[in-house]
C-alpha cells in the first residue's frame, strides 16, 4: 500500500502519516503498518515491533510521534479523530457516523485546505 497523502513524520523505516503509522519500504505492501485506531492496542505494537528487520528505535520514535498526534478518546471513530485533528470538526459529535462539521477556511491558503469529493 502507498503512503498516505499527509505525512507528519519520516524517519529511517517509518513514517508516522494520516493513515497512522506506514513503513517506507514498499515492498512490503503495507503487511506491517497500524492504522490510527489500533494505535492504543499494545499486542499488536509489540507484535510489530517485535518482527525481524525492525528498527526498534525508528520504530519506538515513530510510535511516540503517532500517539502525541492522535491521541487515544475512549469511543473514538478513526475517520472523526482524523477530522478533529485536522481542525475540521469543531463542535462534540452527536452521532459518530455523521459528524457535525464546521469547515473554517478564513484566512487559510486554498490550496492547504483537505479537498472534499463526491462520487456517485
Amino acid at each position: 500500500m502507498a503512503l498516505h497523502r499527509d505525512i507528519f513524520w519520516v524517519g529511517r523505516q517509518w513514517a508516522v502519516t494520516g493513515a497512522g503509522i506506514q513503513a517506507i519500504d514498499q515492498r512490503l505492501r503495507g503487511v506491517l503498518d497500524i492504522e490510527i485506531a489500533r494505535l492504543w492496542d499494545d499486542d499488536l505494537v509489540q507484535s510489530r515491533r517485535a518482527k525481524p528487520g525492525v528498527n526498534a528505535a525508528d520504530f519506538d520514535k515513530a510510535l511516540t510521534v503517532a500517539r502525541e498526534r492522535f491521541p487515544q478518546e475512549p469511543t473514538s471513530d478513526p475517520f472523526v479523530a482524523q477530522l478533529k485533528t485536522l481542525g475540521v470538526i469543531d463542535a462534540s459529535v452527536v452521532n459518530p457516523a455523521v459528524p457535525a462539521m464546521q469547515l473554517r477556511a478564513e484566512g487559510r491558503l486554498a490550496r492547504f485546505l483537505p479537498q472534499w469529493r463526491i462520487r456517485r
